[in-house]
């Protein structure tokens, strides 16, 4: 480069520099487009008609289990996958073991306040979704609870003889499910969802089937060995939220436990949609 190309150059650097500024504050975004929530409205109702989908090409199962903590202390948020999910120790719940424990109610609550809640990610279709029609035929990543879970298992294995079973999960033989939410005791319930009866998707049309079926996302991520940190990086992130005390708390006040939820079991030891909303609040 010559030396007047340089001054030349060197004219339009501040425009340059302040665009490279804007780009490295610009907040980044946390909000994974893959995955689909229903829309609420101001009473915390909604409804869909979501599609279960098959599992993807080359995997075995068309869920992915995975168990997280989310939580607050005086140091911040913490917000990671729990590596029981692999068999493996996990320091917060050692932790949560002492407190248990220890008898004491107060440790109690602690201990329930940070424990490990169970998640399940499937891939989905929408049918139907009022609130955002654009998303009608579209594939997305859906992160549910044990309840959702239970519901699909209760159609696999129905509890009584008249009933059939079906594979939600299944093109040909599957059903619709329809989500209906609704708000109970301060939390979003999916009590009410259920099947619809076995129907095929997209009737007589496998063309149709297969370009949904290639556009499912994989679910192995979920429960990759990359997707959790090691035993000594979790129980340094937890004592730096929560100081040397295991038994140190935050007011109630902001507490995550104390707020409404967009979840079906905020509250129960095994909950879904919860991860997103603790990851929300780690990122704001």
């Amino acid at each position: 480069m010559s030396f007047a190309d340089f001054k030349k150059r060197s004219q339009s650097s501040i425009n340059e520099l302040t665009k490279k500024i804007e780009e490295t504050n610009k907040k980044e975004s946390y909000t994974d487009d893959r995955f689909w929530r229903p829309e609420l409205d101001k009473s915390s109702n909604g409804f869909a008609v979501i599609r279960f989908l098959p599992a993807p090409d080359g995997e075995d199962l068309p869920w992915a289990k995975y168990y997280s903590h989310g939580f607050q202390g005086k140091g911040g948020w913490f917000i990671e996958n729990c590596p029981t999910t692999l068999g493996q120790k996990c320091p917060v719940c050692e932790a949560n073991s002492e407190l248990w424990n220890s008898g004491i109610e107060k440790d109690k609550d602690i201990a329930r306040n940070r424990k490990r809640r169970l998640h399940y990610t499937s891939n989905i279709m929408i049918v139907s979704d009022p609130a955002n029609p654009q998303n009608e035929g579209k594939v997305f990543l859906y992160r549910y609870g044990k309840k959702i879970f239970d519901k699909i298992n209760e159609a696999m294995q129905p509890e009584f003889e008249d009933e059939t079973p079906i594979n939600p999960f299944d093109f040909w033989a599957g059903a619709n499910f329809k989500l209906k939410v609704r708000k109970v005791a301060g939390f979003v319930n999916y009590d009410k969802s259920e099947f619809d009866s076995a129907s095929e998707l997209f009737e007589g049309n496998d063309d149709q089937k297969e370009t949904v079926w290639k556009t499912q996302y994989p679910l192995t991520e979920f429960t990759g060995a990359s997707n959790f940190k090691s035993y000594d990086e979790l129980k340094e992130k937890l004592y730096s939220v929560i100081g040397d005390d295991i038994r140190s708390t935050v007011s109630t006040e902001t507490r995550a436990e104390d707020t409404v939820i967009d979840d079906s079991e905020s509250n129960s030891d095994e909950s879904g949609d919860a991860l997103s909303y603790f990851e929300k609040l780690a990122n704001e």
